[in-house]
């Protein structure tokens, strides 16, 4: 029992739910975390993008048993591994697929538009476009998109345009990053095995998607340089009275978001150590979740910036 639970958890791929949380991106910049009925609004997108990319997941995962079995980690799958039967991964598949846009339809309209369209470009990606050099990466990059703009169609908050832009830069490295660690993993194999695993892996070169990756990385720290630099001043909400020198309003006023650089510039080059020197990167999420660096890294940068919006002000 407990391993057939495993195996359904491992089908659904639950681990992945962590890019979800990109839906909540709006109301954390925009200073709306903590307002009960836009949370509540916005965790139910959570939830809906949940089912839906496990059950979009689970048609890819059905239609790549025969490359899953040729592939050095995916071989492990439940269904490329025979731990579970094609006619319940259908039904599970279906089942989650369905309640997701069901209850997607009840959020907002914007909502549940963009809910199709994401299916769609999924859907789209795991029959086709992932065949495609350069277009695979941009289709990987769009979902991450996708989930920050379903967090503002589901709040009705808007974030600044330079944290999209930064959104975009750091969906397409970690895209890049992903195929780069894939190419590696299957560097010793032929020209037409690595076809035949992933048909657009044949198409790139190591020195291409190092450039790409790269350009990605550069992308992400300016834009999310910029960002931090053009948001609107933040000022502390606690008076001090009479009793400190006048430079210190001032010093309070100065743009505190600047001091969250420190961390997403260690978070880059961490993420590029995985790829490079540990050859790690085909799972994003997995990195996130072993690397402890890494993650403690991005912990401290979600309680900076909470803490710089929340307790000290905008």
């Amino acid at each position: 029992m407990k391993k057939t639970l495993f195996n359904i958890l491992k089908l659904l791929r639950v681990r992945q739910w962590i890019k979800n949380l990109a839906v909540f991106a709006a109301i954390v910049f925009t200073g709306q975390l903590f307002e009960i009925e836009i949370f509540q609004k916005v965790f139910i997108g959570f939830l809906v993008f949940c089912a839906l990319s496990s059950a979009i997941y689970i048609v890819n995962d059905i239609f790549d048993i025969e490359k899953d079995r040729l592939h050095p980690f995916k071989k492990y799958r439940p269904l490329a591994h025979n731990d579970i039967s094609i006619n319940f991964a259908w039904a599970l598949a279906i089942l989650l697929g369905a309640v997701s846009l069901y209850v997607g339809f009840f959020v907002t309209p914007a909502f549940f538009i963009l809910l199709i369209i994401y299916c769609l470009l999924q859907l789209a990606y795991s029959f086709f476009l992932k065949n495609i050099a350069i277009v695979d990466v941009l289709a990987i990059a769009a979902g991450y998109i996708l989930r920050v703009y379903a967090g503002e169609f589901a709040s009705g908050f808007h974030i600044s345009v330079w944290l999209l832009m930064t959104t975009i830069a750091i969906s397409l490295f970690i895209a890049v990053g992903k195929r780069r660690s894939e190419l590696t993993l299957v560097s010793r194999y032929s020209h037409s095995q690595i076809a035949a695993i992933r048909k657009s892996l044949s198409h790139y070169s190591e020195r291409l998607l190092d450039v790409y990756a790269s350009i990605f990385a550069t992308s992400t720290f300016i834009t999310y340089s910029l960002f931090t630099f053009l948001e609107n001043p933040v000022g502390i909400k606690i008076s001090f009275g009479l009793f400190l020198p006048d430079f210190l309003p001032v010093f309070f006023q100065k743009k505190w978001l600047m001091i969250t650089i420190i961390p997403v510039v260690y978070g880059l080059m961490r993420y590029l150590q995985d790829i490079y020197e540990k050859h790690e990167g085909e799972s994003p999420e997995k990195v996130l979740l072993s690397d402890i660096p890494l993650l403690t890294t991005v912990v401290v940068w979600v309680v900076l910036v909470i803490g710089i919006i929340y307790f000290i002000g905008s």
